[in-house]
């Protein structure tokens, strides 16, 4: 197992947290235009480093997604994407509620390779 600590994060890099609560009913659609705009921007933008999104198991329309990118300009980039302007729009009726709040590491831990 490898272990690091917030210096394994450049000091350029944004991490962020979404919390997304989305209509029940819509749930279905609204995971597949998450699932589109992801691999879009881990596809095609260098600066898009990662990518999860989990639902609450007790509540699957409440979604928290963690989101690291290169840089500020990375990040800003991205959502001038067609990619992610296509996912806005389309999520536009379906998300109930966002909050989105920039996060500091504190440690990684994980398995090489992964």
């Amino acid at each position: 197992m490898t272990a690091g600590i917030a210096s394994a994060q450049t000091k350029d890099q944004i991490t962020r947290i979404a919390k997304i609560e989305v209509d029940p009913a819509q749930l279905t659609s609204y995971t597949a235009a998450l699932r589109e705009q992801m691999n879009a921007a881990i596809k095609l933008e260098p600066g898009v480093l990662t990518y999860y999104a989990v639902a609450d198991k007790l509540h699957p329309e409440k979604i928290t997604i963690l989101e690291i990118y290169a840089s500020q300009a990375a990040y800003e980039s991205h959502i001038q994407t067609a990619h992610f302007k296509k996912y806005k729009a389309t999520v536009e009726h379906m998300v109930k509620s966002l909050e989105l709040t920039n996060v500091d590491v504190v440690g990684i831990a994980k398995k090489p390779g992964l």
